[in-house]
């Protein structure tokens, strides 16, 4: 019985690795899976016919498969583990006495004389060794150190903010994430503890669309917090003790075609005009997913009414579509000179009949438009008159921006235009702007200068970070104003930001062609010296949790579309790698100025794009919610498309890991100094299991003056921080849910450094929701 069930399974096992095997070499894949479908079936009949044989075929077997696995992947464990794990176990299986025992001629069995468990026990024992080897190698890790910075460097901020305020949302106008607080240092950083925790009270309701994430970053004014949340409350604490100082409810109802629900951050204002204790001297501006733009006093909660129409500027005003839940603002706006400038998210591939993506200039105190920036109309930006409207569907920024007030320019992350894959008759204005990075005159509006990130853009690959700006100091010792842009697909460009030259070379390579008749590819796109683009998946980066599932992704990703980065859109399928969530997004990158280096996570997860022709477009379902997964409408198109990470039948990720890491590199010579595997999978299976793999995330980092860099953002529910000199893991704390926000860092009323993060899930990467504020400190002496 036990050998007749032990045949069954070599001959199960056989039948779908041969038939799977067979058809992965007719799409061109290795022949590896054909042949151990039949050794698989050669087994089971020796078995049936309880030849001893079975154990010297299997062990032959074994060893090919441990040579075949290293010659693919090295002593990489997490990919030799899917290749020879079903196999090392099924061989233990048959060495083992109740089935060794059981083989050989009857007599041979009678006179006690047993197969001999040496044939597969030797080609096992090696396997082993192997495996337990390659636990202890980190094939992916690229260790090293920073440079020391340049000799008498100061740090480009601005001199009117204290070291301990975090008064914008990357502490400064210029975007750097760096504060220069430096009591916590790589030395005591393991000793910091909770000092305090809040829960807001707004959590995840079950009518929420999917995209329901808590990615704010709080601001810190004196001491008090300003924080908003999923749902746009505004919320001020004490920044000493977390307690609740006052919150404002702005009643935003729920709408199912809102495709993101999420608060980045609000914008504090201290109108040095009014007297010292005049109502709304300090304003907080509170955006809302609803589209409007509320002014609130910073001290009470209350709507500050003198602003715009009692309080409340409504962002619909000029827009040529409007339907429900299309348009809103997820990020805070920045304000310079005495103007808030805003601009606003449009649901990606709902419909071409969208909002406009304008960039928009008021007066902070009253709300009057003072220009209007339309990426698709950009040489128009006096205010449009009552009856005028916007372009439809020109390209939008979802993101913060950057401002240099010294030059008088505000930098602008752009996206594309709706359907992102789908490039027919975009307009010569759209093609110049979407997916770049543009530098507006603040006290006009107009273009002082455009880089473009990503020719006609097919991927959806908008320029999702709010720029870094810092000076560099050049080899001959001179210094330049420098704007650092991430991107989706994993450039990093350090610009003259000036001009928009390059101070890291960028250079046009060829790309891959093949799109839709209607459409057309760019021959060639740009790529920046400074890169964390990763090489072009092949058949052998393909993972699973065995050889089964892992040899239908190989079958996938033969059937796919896919000749590299930039492989267009098809009707087939294509394979996006890097994929829609991008090797950097919104969390951007942190920079020391004074060091002139940048630390950020880098996160690799291939997506998938399918066109789909309008009349094979299903109805529109009655529960259908917004999302940027699965089919995408863009109704008044002639193609939808599917879209989605690229997962096996497990609902893993096809390719192996690593997914995630952090990184540094130096900015004056675009040299990457380290890239370490970062994040587990705690809380990503149903056992908590520490693997380090390298888990993908969403967030950004920070660093201090005291050499450390924070980062929550993995899908484990942790945040870290690291030596910013070497990138190593110093100190992680539990979070209670998702921390897919960028933390801050600020002094309480004591003078003690706090380092604060909220922890509330992110909806697309399906961590744990939740609604807490969390501030870590170093004991007291």
């Amino acid at each position: 019985m036990i050998l007749a069930l032990t045949a069954l399974v070599s001959a199960a096992s056989g039948v779908v690795l041969l038939v799977g095997g067979i058809n992965l070499l007719t799409l061109g894949g290795s022949p590896y899976y054909a042949i151990a479908g039949a050794v698989f079936v050669i087994v089971a009949a020796l078995l049936v016919l309880r030849r001893k044989e079975a154990l010297a075929v299997y062990g032959l077997f074994t060893l090919g498969s441990l040579a075949w696995a290293v010659w693919e992947v090295g002593f990489d464990w997490w990919q030799l583990g899917p290749r020879g794990g079903f196999i090392i176990v099924f061989g233990l299986w048959l060495v083992s006495p109740f089935v060794r025992k059981r083989l050989g001629a009857a007599l041979e069995r009678a006179e006690g004389r047993r197969a001999s468990s040496l044939t597969l026990g030797a080609p096992l024992l090696v396997s082993i060794v192997v495996a337990v080897y390659a636990m202890f190698q980190t094939p992916h890790d690229q260790p090293g150190v920073l440079p020391d910075p340049p000799p008498q460097v100061q740090a480009s901020t601005p001199d009117n903010i204290a070291p301990g305020e975090w008064p914008r949302y990357g502490r400064t106008q210029l975007g750097q994430r760096y504060s220069p607080l430096a009591e916590i240092t790589p030395a005591n950083v393991g000793s910091l503890q909770e000092k305090w925790r809040f829960e807001t009270g707004d959590e995840k309701g079950p009518d929420d669309v999917g995209e329901t994430t808590y990615q704010v970053t709080p601001l810190k004014i004196g001491n008090t917090l300003y924080l908003c949340t999923p749902h746009n409350w505004a919320i001020a604490l004490d920044a000493t003790t977390g307690k609740e100082v006052w919150r404002f409810d702005p009643g935003v109802k729920l709408d199912s075609a809102r495709q993101h629900q999420t608060c980045r951050g609000v914008t504090y204002f201290n109108d040095a005009e009014a007297a010292i204790d005049a109502p709304c001297k300090e304003r907080v501006y509170l955006p809302v997913s609803d589209a409007r733009l509320i002014a609130l006093d910073a001290k009470t909660g209350q709507v500050c009414t003198t602003f715009a129409n009692q309080g409340q500027l409504q962002l619909q005003q000029g827009m040529p579509y409007n339907p429900s839940g299309y348009y809103y603002s997820t990020s805070p706006p920045v304000i310079t000179a005495e103007k808030i400038i805003i601009g606003g998210a449009v649901n990606d591939n709902y419909s071409v009949k969208s909002p406009s993506g304008v960039i928009r200039a008021f007066d902070v105190r009253t709300g009057a438009l003072i220009w209007n920036w339309d990426s698709g109309n950009p040489d128009q930006t006096a205010p449009i008159t009552p009856g005028q409207t916007y372009t439809p569907n020109s390209p939008n920024s979802w993101s913060v921006f950057s401002t240099d007030e010294a030059l008088g320019l505000v930098y602008i992350p752009l996206g594309n235009q709706v359907p992102d894959q789908l490039g027919i008759n975009r307009s010569p204005a759209v093609e110049k702007f979407s997916s770049s990075i543009v530098a507006l005159d603040v006290n006009t509006g107009a273009v002082r200068w455009v880089r473009q990130t990503v020719h006609h853009d097919l991927w959806d690959m908008d320029v999702p970070a709010q720029p870094a700006l810092l000076d560099i100091t050049r080899p001959d010792g001179t210094t330049v104003p420098a704007l650092v842009g991430p991107t989706k697909q994993g450039d990093i460009y350090v610009l003259d930001r000036r001009t928009g030259d390059p101070l890291i070379p960028i250079k046009e390579v060829p790309a891959p062609g093949g799109a839709i008749h209607e459409d057309r590819a760019a021959p060639t796109q740009p790529l920046t010296g400074l890169t964390f683009r990763p090489p072009p998946l092949q058949e052998r980066n393909m993972w699973g949790v065995s050889m089964f599932d892992q040899m239908a992704c190989r079958i996938s990703f033969h059937k796919l579309n896919y000749e590299g980065q930039y492989t267009p859109p098809s009707l087939n399928g294509t394979l996006v790698y890097p994929g829609n969530f991008g090797v950097f997004n919104w969390g951007s990158v942190a920079v020391d100025p004074v060091t002139q280096v940048m630390f950020g996570m880098p996160t690799y997860l291939a997506f998938t794009s399918k066109l789909v022709p309008r009349a094979e477009v299903p109805p529109r379902g009655a529960d259908e919610k917004g999302s940027e997964q699965g089919l995408n409408r863009n109704e008044g198109a002639p193609y939808g498309v599917y879209m989605g990470p690229f997962l096996g039948p497990l609902g893993i990720p096809c390719q192996a890991p690593p997914w995630g890491y952090v990184a540094a590199a130096d900015l004056r010579t675009g040299e990457i100094a380290y890239k370490h595997v970062n994040g587990t999978v705690y809380d990503m299976t149903p056992l908590p299991l520490p693997f380090k793999l390298g888990v993908p995330g969403i967030g950004g980092p920070i660093i201090t003056g005291g050499g450390v860099a924070f980062l929550g953002a993995a899908v484990d529910d942790y945040i870290r921080a690291y030596d910013l000199k070497t990138g190593r893991e110093l100190w992680k704390g539990r979070l209670p849910a998702g921390g897919q926000a960028t933390p801050m860092t600020y002094t309480d009323s004591a003078g003690k450094q706090v380092v604060l993060i909220v922890a509330g899930g992110h909806g697309s990467v399906g961590t744990k929701t939740g609604d807490y504020v969390i501030a870590y400190s170093l004991p007291t002496k």
